[in-house]
């Protein structure tokens, strides 16, 4: 696979209006320089997308999804490549580069399938004067913006199922991580998708270009990932024009642990939840409430689990949590701790940047108190503040202390007590004795101020389509 590092408009590599480095956080080295997109570019990329909006709609559905196969097959084939791609410009450990490749590359597959499976519905009006008619169309241009923290799957995620219901699509990716993005774009493109059916542009004035595209007549929906404060500001934009949109943004993951669990599950579990992609995922357990009863050997094992992971430059032999993406974002993670033990947290280890070279921090868990202020901000990072609770009812009250409800984590040996735990919080997804459930097949999303729609699943495609409902005489 050769690295591309241009913008990608109307099936062409256009060189932009200027270009600057992609840099390598483990080591601050430059990988390339990447195109930058300026008014003209970007006006381009609307105009692409929008000239091959009727046709890709009227492309057949099998037609659509067998692209989409094509290009799942060639990124499983490729996923080593893409995987290297992703290691050296987000700075994550291989083995969960990889990882995210293949989920990635699912969503493809899934939607490859949705695509010859969009419902209609006919049938007698109550009254019985009509029949009622219902079909779904492809709601058209799409706008999708995507983080730095999975490159790859985020692209697929909202790539796959536009596609998949013929909406023809603007790619907006992290400054971070852009090569990611125009890898898997590169293989859409060998997988036959069709001339401006996916642009990529990397804009050189971020928000003065997605509020500009936000503007045009011919962007009929947005589908953002990211910080819910980017999100607001988003939300504002698009209601000047009623843009429709789909919003996965920030998250507080609270975890459970009720004094039945099995202590060996619990500790696996909450360290996957913690350590997936190294803490820098919005699903990363973010807040670890356990009972009392058992608060001392769960964080004396939690403890020593963590101390011996091995931090290290992503392609190295071994290494379990890699560099950060920025130097800016560990720096983020070092002040959230160094607050949190100026609020009175007891570092059990890590807790201190450890090397200058690289956006390195090190596992770190935090024994703090219910105010903590920690406890208020979604860490990206490897960090786990532990806090006790007395029953049931004030671990839930303590779950749901925040303005974020994106998923939750509960462990009990009582599936009926997990269950009922599982009701009461306030999250679009709960995971029970488990550390990971995100899958291409089922709903991702969120309530309160962790999002709008859902992503994956049958409900993924429908973010991209419309219903008209025709009265028909008979």
């Amino acid at each position: 696979m050769a690295l591309k590092s241009d913008l990608f408009i109307g099936g062409n590599w256009i060189a932009g209006a200027e270009r600057i480095p992609v840099t390598d956080p483990s080591d601050e080295s430059t990988i390339t320089e990447i195109s930058l997109a300026g008014e003209k570019e970007v006006e381009m990329a609307v105009s692409a997308a929008y000239n091959a909006q009727k046709s890709w709609a009227k492309t057949a559905p099998r037609v659509r999804g067998e692209i989409l196969r094509k290009a799942f097959e060639l990124m499983v084939q490729e996923a080593d490549a893409i995987a290297t791609i992703v290691v050296k410009e987000n700075g994550k450990i291989f083995t969960d580069a990889r990882n995210e490749v293949i989920y990635a590359a699912e969503f493809f597959r899934w939607f490859a399938e949705e695509a010859v499976r969009i419902n209609g519905e006919f049938r007698h009006a109550p009254s019985g004067d009509k029949r009622f008619l219902v079909t779904q169309q492809p709601i058209g241009v799409s706008l999708l913006i995507t983080p730095w923290n999975f490159p790859a799957a985020m692209a697929t995620r909202k790539i796959g199922p536009a596609l998949a219901a013929g909406c023809t699509t603007i790619l907006k990716p992290a400054t971070e991580t852009p090569l990611t993005a125009l890898a898997v774009v590169d293989i859409l493109q060998r997988a036959g998708v069709p001339d401006g059916v996916v642009n990529v542009i990397l804009p050189k004035q971020t928000g003065k270009a997605v509020s500009s595209m936000l503007h045009d007549p011919r962007i009929m929906n947005l589908s953002f990932t990211g910080s819910t404060e980017v999100g607001r500001v988003l939300l504002k934009e698009s209601a000047d024009r009623i843009v429709r949109t789909s919003m996965e943004l920030g998250g507080n993951a609270p975890v459970v642990i009720f004094d039945d669990a099995d202590l060996d599950v619990a500790v696996q579990g909450t360290l996957v939840a913690k350590m997936r992609n190294g803490g820098a995922a919005c699903t990363a357990a973010n807040r670890i409430y356990v009972s009392k009863k058992i608060a001392k050997d769960f964080t004396a094992r939690l403890t020593d689990a963590m101390a011996k992971i091995k931090m290290a430059p992503g392609l190295s032999e071994g290494a379990q949590l890699g560099a950060f993406v920025s130097m800016k974002e560990r720096n983020k993670i070092a002040e959230l701790v160094d607050v949190a033990v100026k609020g009175g947290a007891d570092v059990k280890t890590g807790g201190k940047i450890v090397t200058e070279k690289g956006a390195f921090y090190p596992p770190t868990v935090l024994e703090v108190d219910a105010k903590n202020e920690i406890l208020k901000h979604e860490v990206f990072g490897p960090v786990a503040p532990i806090v006790t609770f007395d029953d049931d009812n004030h671990a839930i009250e303590m779950a749901n202390d925040t303005e974020f409800g994106l998923i939750s984590y509960v462990f009990s040996s009582n599936l009926g007590r997990a269950i009922r735990a599982a009701e009461a919080i306030e999250s679009g997804m709960v995971a029970i004795n488990r550390g990971v459930i995100s899958d291409p097949a089922a709903p991702f999303g969120g309530v309160k101020q962790s999002g709008i729609g859902r992503e994956g699943g049958f409900d993924g495609i429908n973010e991209f389509l419309e219903k008209k409902y025709i009265g028909v005489e008979i």
